[in-house]
């Protein structure tokens, strides 16, 4: 579980350097935000976990289909590392350690600067 490119921002909260320029995934990215960092100071609340879970799943389904109704072309490319996060993610059990925390922070910062930008102005 190893960091790549872009800095975890410390607080851990969403900023206008996040933005995709749609409200709605930007409301949810904010909110995946939220709720990443409720688990970090909550990990042993298996509820919390739980509400992350689904938290991802709800946005993850929402964004694929924004994807697929405007063709989006890396769409496949995009859905794989969706499964792939949540794959991993169902696997994380309470209490989460710290590693776990900074991966899906980790995670979630370079998926939207690394690959949700790149649907920007195509949906």
């Amino acid at each position: 579980m190893m960091k790549t490119g872009f800095a975890i921002p410390e607080p851990y909260i969403w900023d206008e350097s996040f933005r995709v320029f749609y409200d709605t995934l930007d409301e949810q990215h904010k909110n995946l935000f939220h709720v990443i960092f409720s688990l970090a100071k909550s990990p042993d609340d298996p509820i919390v976990l739980k509400h992350l879970v689904k938290t991802i799943d709800e946005h993850f389904d929402h964004e694929e289909g924004l994807l697929r109704k405007a063709n989006y072309a890396d769409y496949d490319v995009h859905h794989q590392e969706h499964l792939n996060f949540q794959k991993a993610l169902k696997k994380v059990r309470t209490p989460v350690s710290d590693e776990q925390i900074t991966w899906a922070k980790d995670w979630l910062v370079n998926h939207i600067k690394g690959t949700d930008f790149q649907y920007k102005g195509k949906l």
